[in-house]
This record gives structure tokens, C-alpha cells and sequence, in this order.
């Protein structure tokens, strides 16, 4: 790097990724073992604890003696059935503490880990005492959920990025207008409306950055009146795809509970109020520009005094529990994903679906929806070494040798390819 020059945090930077990969590995173990804690009658609040614990116990083992910040990029949240935003009570509120897990239950569990500011978060959905076979209602919203998911991350692909033949085919296909936000959701309502199930109203995706999760762009599904989202994903970003649906209306409301999720804004206010000012400063140091549950703070009843003119001032912004209007279930996924020359790659994402798992009467039959869902997400690793020049034939001992040689090359390319 040239002296002087400002420093690389884009995917053109190796270690940027390695820092994003980092941080979603960590995210991905953490999530498996969240959901195994959620079984029925166990408390939400103990959960969230034991979350917590394993990120931050998942953190302390990488990049070790450097200089770099690095922690929770979104504490472990767990939101019951109805609810659509992640929820984390706290231990002083002694009513929403003993909130409890209830059988069958859509439960969405919301959790990440953050490198250097490079943060990877990720939410999956898991039915309550769920057994090899889910039928009914419960199975046609998981369903939903799952198709609409892999749809969108198709649609959200730079056109032509995967195009194949001449080069005048592969120019034609790049030509092509990318989806636009409205057409997203049109063709998302189409798989949703397959299994009687309905997108979350203001479902939003959004742009990441270096210590932000909510960047200059966004893009909003099934937007409610006066809201609607701004741009599309490039190669070269990473964003935080969400993918809500309910098996009701998907309208939303705000529920009564306190809203317990804040994050630092930018804006700065002069806070008057001692209490005010050290739980700012707490915030400042523990989470930078990160989410973080009160109950994360070290004294969570200061901190729920002091963050009163901290929200009012506008310097921490707090998120409110939102729940379905009509008490149905709702599903949501958080996938964090790189755009990259090659396709869209999971960095951090729920696991792939047992299909299987799941019964339905129910399925997809709109031929648009069904030919965008038989698209791969990225070229296969095969296409990426077709350039590559054969070696002409030698002595058996010297070929071995020098097709284990190969072997190792391609295995750099390929981690060259994918940090593109």
C-alpha cells in the first residue's frame, strides 16, 4: 500500500473477505448451537444469554494479538411466533423474562459476529419440537419461506453475471434490465400466495459496509404506504438479505413490549444528563455502530434510564418490537452475502432446508418462478479453471509430481477467485 493511501476495504482486499469469512464461520457454528437451546418451555431471556456467551467465547479464539476491534455484530435475539422484529427481554423486566418457548411454535432465532467492523449476521427459523415430518400450516410457511429466499437471491444477481457462449450472447445477456424492487416482490408474492402465505410487510434488505449494517442502499419487499427502498446490488458489495413471510395478511403493528434492540447513530447531541452521557460512552466503546441489547450493558437499570435522552437526542437509535397485525405466524431468514464476479456467495446463512422435512399439498406452479429458482447462484468451481493450459505429457513419476503441483495451484486460484 502506497504511503499515504487511504486503507482497502473493499472485496478487492483479500483480508476483507478473510475478515468477513471469519466472522461468519463464527456466526453459522454459534446459530446450530442456539438451536438446539430452543426446545419447549425454555426461557427466551436464558437463551439470548447463552448466545451471547458463545459469540463472544467464538470471538476471543480468532486473530488474537491484533490490533483490531472485534465482537458482536447483533446480539442473539429470539422472537416467538407472531413477533416479526428479534427480541431480546430483559432481566429486569421480570414479565418478559419468563417468556417461555411454546410447542410448535415458529421461533426465529437472530444472531452475528463482527472483524475489524466486517460484520456477518444471520437469522434462521426453527419450528418448536419439530419431528422428521412437519405438516400443515407450520410446513407450508416454512416452505414459502425457503423458495422465496432462494428466489430472491437469484433476482437480486447482476445481470448476466453467470451468462454463457459467444461473447456477443454474453454482452446481449448483460444488456438485460436487473429486476427491478417492485418486480421482486411481484414474483415473490407469486411464490408466497403458492402456500396460502403472504410476504412481511417492509421485508428490507440492505447494503453493508465497514462498521455498517444499514448502508446508502436498500431494497424493500411488499412496501407499506409511503416507504420504498433505493438501488440494486453490484459486483463487489455485500448485503444483509431478509426474507419474511406470514401464513396471514403480513401487515404489521408495533406490539407494547420495550423496545430493548438500540444502535448508535452518527448524529451527535449534547446529552445533559450524567446517566445519559456514561451509557453513551459505554455504547461507544462495547458496541461502536453495532446493535446491542440493554441488558448487554453493565448495569442494565441505568442503562435503561440513561438511554432515554440518548434516543431522544437522536444519538442511539431504538428498535420497536413489531409483531403481525392479525396474531399469525411469521418466518423470517438474514443471509449475509458477497456479489462477486462469479455470483452470489454465502458468507453467513441459515442451513440448507431438508425438504423432505416438510409436507405440503401445496406447491409452486408459475413457469417465470420456476425457470428463475433452476439457476445456480454462482458459476461451478470447474468453469473458473477452463483457461487454465493443459501440461503436455511427461514420465509417469514426473507427471504425478507435477499433477499434485497442479492440484495446489488450482486450490490458490480458487481462493484468488473467490476473495474477487
Amino acid at each position: 500500500m502506497a504511503e499515504g493511501a487511504p486503507p482497502d476495504y473493499s472485496l478487492a482486499n483479500p483480508d476483507t473477505l478473510t475478515k468477513y469469512k471469519t466472522a461468519a464461520q463464527i456466526s453459522q457454528t454459534v446459530l446450530e448451537q442456539v438451536k438446539q437451546l430452543c426446545t419447549e418451555g425454555a426461557k427466551i431471556l436464558e437463551i439470548c444469554q447463552k448466545g451471547d456467551k458463545l459469540l463472544e467465547d467464538e470471538v476471543a479464539k480468532v486473530f488474537k494479538g491484533k490490533k483490531i476491534s472485534k465482537g458482536i455484530s447483533h446480539p442473539c435475539t429470539v422472537s416467538p411466533s407472531t413477533y416479526v422484529t428479534p427480541y431480546t427481554p430483559l432481566v429486569s423486566d421480570a414479565e418478559e423474562a419468563a417468556t417461555a418457548l411454546k410447542p410448535a411454535e415458529a421461533v426465529k432465532i437472530q444472531l452475528g459476529a463482527q472483524i475489524d467492523g466486517f460484520g456477518a449476521i444471520v437469522c434462521d427459523t426453527v419450528v418448536v419440537g419439530a419431528g422428521s415430518e412437519v405438516t400443515g400450516r407450520p410446513a407450508d410457511l416454512m416452505l414459502a419461506t425457503h423458495y422465496a429466499n432462494e428466489l430472491l437471491l437469484r433476482m437480486m444477481m447482476p445481470p448476466g453475471l453467470l451468462s454463457a457462449g459467444t461473447e456477443e450472447e454474453k454482452k446481449k445477456a448483460q444488456a438485460q434490465k436487473p429486476y427491478s424492487q417492485s418486480k421482486m416482490t411481484q414474483l415473490l408474492e407469486k411464490v408466497v400466495k403458492s402456500y396460502d402465505s403472504n410476504l412481511v410487510e417492509n421485508t428490507t434488505c440492505w447494503l453493508f459496509g465497514r462498521n455498517e449494517i444499514e448502508d446508502k442502499k436498500k431494497i424493500i419487499l411488499a412496501p407499506g404506504e409511503g416507504v420504498k427502498g433505493e438501488g440494486l446490488a453490484e459486483v463487489g458489495e455485500v448485503w444483509g438479505v431478509e426474507m419474511g413471510v406470514s401464513t396471514g395478511t403480513g401487515k404489521v403493528k408495533s406490539l407494547p413490549n420495550r423496545p430493548t434492540l438500540h444502535r448508535r447513530t452518527t448524529t451527535t447531541y449534547g446529552l445533559k444528563r450524567p446517566s445519559s452521557r456514561a451509557t453513551l460512552s459505554e455504547i461507544q466503546k462495547r458496541f461502536g455502530t453495532f446493535p446491542f441489547s440493554l441488558r448487554q450493558l453493565e448495569d442494565e437499570r441505568s442503562g435503561k434510564v440513561g438511554i432515554v435522552e440518548c434516543v431522544r437526542g437522536g444519538v442511539v437509535r431504538q428498535y420497536e418490537v413489531i409483531g403481525s397485525t392479525d396474531g399469525e405466524p411469521v418466518s423470517r431468514l438474514f443471509s449475509t452475502v458477497s456479489v462477486t464476479k462469479h455470483g452470489i456467495q454465502s458468507l453467513a446463512g441459515p442451513p440448507p432446508m431438508n425438504i423432505e422435512q416438510y409436507k405440503s399439498e401445496k406447491k409452486i406452479t408459475d413457469e417465470e418462478v420456476l425457470k428463475i429458482l433452476e439457476q445456480p447462484l454462482a458459476k461451478p468451481a470447474s468453469d473458473k479453471k477452463k483457461n487454465k493450459k493443459k501440461p503436455k505429457k511427461k514420465p509417469a513419476k514426473k507427471a504425478v509430481q507435477k499433477e499434485e503441483e497442479d492440484d495446489d495451484d488450482e486450490d490458490e486460484d480458487e481462493d484468488e477467485d473467490d476473495d474477487e
